[in-house]
């Protein structure tokens, strides 16, 4: 290699980036103390921008295109170079690339559970799990806001900042929407919407954009979805006699799948439901509400004969304890 051709090569004729990692955001140019020559080629691939640092300032953006370096189209550094009279020599700049493109399926949680008031439990504790998708809108403010000396940064560096902004956010968002925890899961796409606009004013002032915001699971403390859970039995049987058979009619079946232990089973719960219907049937219902109570317990007599569970004579013996009572 001749004299001449290591003084070319140490002249940089062709700046581009290939992203081949698919979450980087800022990548800076490696020069290796090499000077850009003037007239060289700066290549911008969609979805990025480069951005031109002197000595700490930013000076000339560069939008996608193929860009040959000339005072003509580097304005800013010409004035920070001073470069009245045109400059053609090789000179020293720091190249960065920011990346401009959606970054997609971004996970967001609540790594404590959040307090939040609720019209019907007054106050709760939930958890909120989902994603959401952002991208850099101003790449010169990203660049002051995240770069620093940094040569790289991507995705990993910014998610935790991201996630505090989301989780500071998501509470007062619950809040305003006064909704009740019971009807978050069909509240999700509008509480999304509501926190979008929320979270926009804290990505701003990163120079990002959050694009979309989705809400995907809410969850309860154990002991409110226990609670939640009883309630809903409680409101499908309707009344506490109900109730009472409901339970009684559960460990039936669960004793059907148990055939040596079935008869005595079903003799316990079949007393117990009887009992319990006449207890807790009302005065003022009288005997009209023990009818009824007693003919739904012959229909799940039968049912019980026709599964097999009790033996015809039993079922007779039964049926007439009960038909005596009418």
């Amino acid at each position: 290699m001749g004299i001449f051709d290591f003084i070319r090569n140490e002249f940089i004729n062709v700046i581009e980036w290939v992203d081949d990692t698919q979450d980087t955001i800022i990548w800076k140019f490696p020069d290796k103390g090499n000077d850009i020559k003037y007239g060289a080629q700066l290549t911008v691939r969609e979805s990025q921008v480069a951005i031109f640092m002197n000595e700490g300032q930013i000076a000339d953006v560069f939008l996608p295109g193929r860009h040959e370096l000339t005072t003509a189209n580097m304005p800013i550094l010409t004035t920070l170079r001073s470069w009245k009279y045109g400059f053609e020599s090789p000179f020293k700049v720091d190249v960065y690339y920011v990346n401009t493109k959606q970054f997609t399926n971004m996970k967001w949680g609540t790594a404590n559970p959040i307090i939040v008031r609720d019209p019907e439990f007054k106050q709760v504790r939930i958890r909120a799990f989902g994603t959401y998708t952002f991208r850099v809108k101003e790449p010169k403010k990203f660049l002051k806001e995240f770069s620093g000396t940094n040569p790289q940064v991507r995705v990993r560096d910014l998610e935790e900042q991201l996630r505090s902004a989301i989780f500071s956010k998501f509470s007062d968002a619950i809040a305003e929407a006064n909704v009740s925890v019971l009807d978050l899961a069909r509240n999700y796409t509008e509480l999304g919407g509501k926190l979008l606009p929320i979270l926009t004013e804290d990505f701003d002032q990163y120079g990002l954009e959050i694009v979309k915001f989705y809400i995907e699971n809410t969850s309860l403390p154990p002991e409110v979805e226990a609670f939640l859970d009883k309630t809903t039995q409680m409101n499908m049987v309707g009344d506490m006699a109900r109730f009472q058979q409901f339970q009684a009619g559960v460990s039936i079946e669960k004793a059907a799948e148990n055939s040596g232990a079935a008869a005595s089973i079903v003799g316990m719960n079949l007393g117990g439901m009887m009992s319990g219907a006449a207890a807790t049937a009302p005065a003022s219902s009288g005997a009209a509400q023990s009818k009824e109570d007693i003919m739904g317990l012959l229909k799940q007599l039968g049912e019980l004969k026709t599964a097999g569970i009790l033996t015809e004579e039993e079922f007779s013996a039964k049926k007439a304890e009960l038909l005596a009572k009418l």
